[in-house]
């Protein structure tokens, strides 16, 4: 496969800005793709733990979260050997990365690092929305890191970055209705329990008062809610008798 003329031209003008860059930014742009992949298996961890609290909806997607990454980033690495696109700091006269060029074989199109990056976003999004504001930009930044450092296409990582955020979502989706009844089944025992949590608590619902011929459920926690032998007794429509004096 050849890349595009229009994405080797951005290529260039990509690394050239960072090749003037200092080099404290070469070594932050270098660690942070690996460091960002820490991050993300850190949430992995966090979203397991607070999904133990949660439905099973809730745990299967925390769990099903790495598998769908695995399952996204083995679609990358098959389209990879496929197309077969050399590296730009190979492919490209006088390209200026920054970092080592991978080793030849190693293909270029689409980025696994963008892919996997953007999969791990989007998993967490889909089991842990709060989290968005922070793991989609971090998942943007890692990937066009893969850039700035000379090893990647524009090309290459914006399409890593789709295929992540389509494929790992769907494959969750997908897998947690398989993985739901799993999880309520383990949570029946004891270690299952330890690991996956207990799930959403149970809450009591009050019992119905009957006054004046007319029902009222009242508020959870009202001390006046218990049902009593009067009220399991009374005759609807029948007046009690008046007390005696």
């Amino acid at each position: 496969m050849r890349a595009p003329e229009f994405s080797a031209d951005w290529y260039r003008e990509i690394t050239e800005f960072a090749h003037g860059t200092p080099s404290w930014v070469h070594s932050v742009a270098e660690i942070g793709t690996d460091a960002g992949l820490l991050v993300f298996a850190a949430l992995f961890v966090a979203g397991w733990w607070r999904a133990r609290g949660g439905d099973a909806r809730a745990m299967g997607l925390a769990l099903l979260a790495p598998v769908a990454v695995v399952a996204a980033y083995l679609v990358s690495e098959v389209s990879k050997s496929a197309l077969q696109e050399e590296r730009p700091c190979r492919a490209v006269a006088g390209a200026m990365n920054i970092v080592a060029c991978p080793a030849p074989g190693d293909w270029s199109f689409p980025s696994n690092h963008a892919t996997i990056a953007a999969a791990s976003a989007a998993v967490i999004v889909v089991a842990w929305r709060a989290m968005a504001w922070l793991v989609l930009p971090l998942a943007a930044v890692m990937a066009f890191s893969r850039v700035f450092v000379g090893v990647h296409y524009p090309h290459d990582v914006a399409a890593g970055f789709v295929l992540g955020v389509v494929a790992a979502p769907l494959v969750a989706v997908v897998l947690v209705r398989l993985v739901a009844p799993l999880v309520v089944a383990l949570r029946g025992v004891a270690a299952g329990a330890v690991l996956l949590g207990t799930g959403v608590p149970v809450e009591t619902v009050p019992a119905p008062v009957v006054a004046g011929g007319v029902a009222h459920t009242p508020p959870a926690g009202d001390p006046g809610t218990a049902v009593t032998m009067p009220d399991v007794m009374a005759v609807p429509g029948r007046n009690p008798e008046p007390p005696r004096r």
